[in-house]
């Protein structure tokens, strides 16, 4: 389990990438790279991680499903994910 406080952090970070996300766009298009450098660093989308959903953990994420390769598997064998089942042949 990740500790509550870094799962805080990087729910800030997203809540600062939401808000700045226009203001960004647009100085970008117009190559306004002062005032761009000028907006908070965790407004940037390149610093936030992707995390599991129930574990916190940040290496081993899966994309397609939001969890970690251990969250996955123990849902995949549990039957919690539809349409995923343990392979055999």
């Amino acid at each position: 389990m990740s500790k509550e406080s870094i799962k805080a952090r990087q729910k800030k970070r997203s809540i600062l990438v939401e808000k700045y996300a226009k203001k960004r766009a647009y100085y970008k298009k117009i190559g306004d790279n002062i005032n761009l450098q000028k907006l908070p660093k965790n407004a940037s989308p390149v610093r936030l991680h992707n995390i599991c959903k129930i574990t916190g953990r940040t290496k081993g994420y899966i994309r397609k499903f939001g969890v970690s390769r251990l969250e996955f598997r123990r849902l995949a064998s549990q039957g919690l994910i539809p349409g995923v089942r343990k392979a055999s042949w």
